[in-house]
């Protein structure tokens, strides 16, 4: 994958969330998260599907394992999208992985919303992100 998130700060130690993924799954470290069904992770790259965080720790595909850790709570740098996006507005997950793009009303009820910019993001630019879930 490309563009993860980094890690600005973290708060509480981020309020890591322990998910379910697929054993044959590689999520790099960094992946905006995607919740499906039974509370279950992959790496998000669909517009409008609900997200929970930011993956804690690289996955390697294979090695056996079917958890993976997500920061919930912290400061990010993330890739915005082509948009120019103001300092405060909400963002959320695009359809190309690991990028946000301003939110819309309809993303607060799909859960699709990641957080908030902290500085202006010009086209294609990273931006801090005040991710709180």
């Amino acid at each position: 994958m490309a563009n993860e998130a980094v890690i600005i700060e973290l708060f509480n130690g981020g309020r890591p969330i322990r998910f379910t993924c697929a054993d044959n799954t590689g999520i790099e470290k960094g992946t905006m998260m995607e919740l499906t069904d039974p509370r279950t992770v992959i790496a998000n790259t669909n517009i409008t599907e609900p997200v929970v965080g930011i993956a804690a720790a690289e996955k390697v595909a294979n090695d056996g394992s079917t958890t993976i850790a997500v920061y919930t709570d912290g400061i990010f740098d993330m890739l915005s999208d082509s948009a120019t996006q103001g300092i405060g507005i909400m963002v959320s997950n695009t359809d190309t992985e690991n990028t946000i793009g301003t939110a819309v009303a309809a993303h607060l009820l799909d859960g699709s919303v990641i957080g908030k910019t902290l500085e202006e993001a010009g086209n294609a630019e990273v931006v801090a992100v005040r991710v709180n879930l």
